[in-house]
């Protein structure tokens, strides 16, 4: 039963010791004059995988222009990982960009950036 105190005591003093050390770190704070537009941005994308090959379709339900590109890596370290070219998706436009492997496709995914 003395063992299990002990433990528990300690435990509880571990505990308390991470708490306080983390509220010791300073955390990155980002200035609010530095922050972009509150406006919301960006295409919603579907990405689909069949096979060796890769489409995805964006949506851009902004008034601002979303500029996408497909990523993809490939799951052979022999196969080449390809980025298409950003493709501009203007307000209320959808896009389709695809992209392909050799063998599989280890992962995709669609970046996004301001439009001009």
């Amino acid at each position: 039963m003395r063992l299990s105190r002990r433990t528990a005591s300690l435990s509880l003093a571990v505990a308390l010791l991470m708490t306080l050390a983390h509220e010791a770190v300073p955390h990155a704070r980002v200035p609010a004059g530095d922050q972009e537009s509150a406006e919301p941005f960006g295409a919603a994308c579907r990405v689909r995988v069949t096979g060796s090959t890769v489409t995805a379709h964006c949506h851009n339900p902004y008034p601002e222009t979303d500029r996408v590109s497909l990523h993809v890596e490939c799951a052979r370290w022999w196969d080449i990982d390809t980025d298409s070219s950003p493709v501009e998706a203007g307000p209320a436009q959808t896009v389709r960009l695809s992209g392909r492997c050799w063998k599989e496709v280890d992962e995709a995914w669609i970046s996004h950036r301001r439009g001009n």
